[in-house]
């Protein structure tokens, strides 16, 4: 079982801005290399954050008007919302540690 979930255009305000808990969202698509790197990391931060995040995946070739409205030109990225709000954007694959020191800083 995977800890992280999938969303779609149709299903984002419910599944992200309606969301009462933190949520990371990664824009990602099949061809993109980087996003397949970053997707064990994104699967440990879920389980890990169990209860306090969820970590959503959107497939940006399949949803294209979330993204074009959050202006995601590049792929992976991940926008981290907490009450609907936008709180954090990354662009580009990084390193669980990182990951953890920029959730840490908007989670806290």
């Amino acid at each position: 079982m995977t800890a992280t979930t999938n969303t779609t255009d149709a299903d984002f305000q419910a599944d992200v801005l309606d969301s009462a808990t933190p949520v990371l969202v990664d824009f990602w698509a099949q061809w993109c290399g980087p996003c397949h790197q970053i997707a064990p990391v994104l699967e440990q931060i879920a389980a890990e954050r169990a209860g306090s995040l969820k970590v959503v995946k959107i497939n940006s070739d399949e949803n294209p008007v979330t993204g074009a409205g959050y202006r995601v030109l590049g792929l992976p990225t991940l926008l981290v919302f907490d009450k609907g709000e936008l709180v954090l954007e990354l662009r580009g694959a990084r390193p669980k540690a990182a990951l953890d020191r920029e959730l840490n800083k908007v989670l806290s």
